[in-house]
């Protein structure tokens, strides 16, 4: 393991000084109870500001709604899941038994959620500055255009275009429950909308699954209620 971490290392263009935080990145919850969620939590956050940036700076006639939609275009699941592939993280994330014969290194929700979690540690072992660059080289070779706008809205994103426009703050998610086996597990996510003190619920096969599943909850109770 310790040559495939050097080899990442290489390739993430980043020399940890503390190898226990990349170590807990490629961590599955299946494996220990020592895992990768909180650092996903963290790089999720530094992802969406970073990749804002890189959008800020790359296409400046696109107005915010759409600069939403793009951003939401790059740090969908399967664009993430792409990425973790091309760095190779199916060969080096830790999974428990159950979660390994199931193909855990190959679905896209965990290599995802690693990926975060790997920008999450970079940002905690070497700062913004560093995980910024980092993001911004694993996204250099995608082709991103104004086009991707006008695909198709996924919830969350519909839902914080809604909340924006009545100038409302974006809603909170959290996870409620986790279900099942560790290496078959679903997340049960609220949604709520502190504002109006509105909450919903979602379940999907991996956190940002859940979420998105909340979100499409929230938007159908606000418009059952004519909001």
């Amino acid at each position: 393991m310790d040559g495939r971490l050097s080899a990442l290392q290489a390739r993430l263009q980043h020399q940890f000084s503390d190898p226990r935080l990349l170590a807990r990145a490629l961590t599955h919850r299946s494996f220990s109870a020592e895992h990768n969620e909180r650092l996903e939590f963290l790089g999720d956050s530094v992802l969406n500001l970073a990749v804002a940036a890189l959008l800020y700076d790359r296409l400046q006639a696109l107005p915010e709604g759409d600069l939403s939609r793009v951003r939401a275009n790059l740090v969908k699941q399967e664009t993430l899941h792409q990425l973790a592939v091309g760095l190779g993280l199916s060969e080096v994330i830790r999974l428990g038994e159950g979660e390994s014969r199931s193909g855990g290194s190959r679905r896209p929700s965990i290599l995802a959620d690693a990926l975060e979690a790997v920008i999450g540690a970079v940002h905690l072992d070497a700062g913004y500055v560093t995980a910024e660059a980092l993001v911004r080289r694993l996204f250099q070779d995608l082709a991103i255009n104004p086009t991707m706008a006008a695909t198709a809205k996924d919830p969350k994103t519909e839902l914080q275009e809604w909340l924006q426009g009545r100038k409302m703050k974006l809603p909170v998610y959290r996870v409620a429950a986790t279900l099942g086996a560790a290496h078959k597990q679903t997340f049960d996510v609220e949604c709520e909308i502190v504002e109006l003190g509105v909450v919903e619920r979602g379940i999907g096969a991996s956190r940002r699954a859940g979420e998105q599943a909340a979100a499409a909850a929230m938007l159908l109770a606000l418009k059952a209620k004519g909001k």
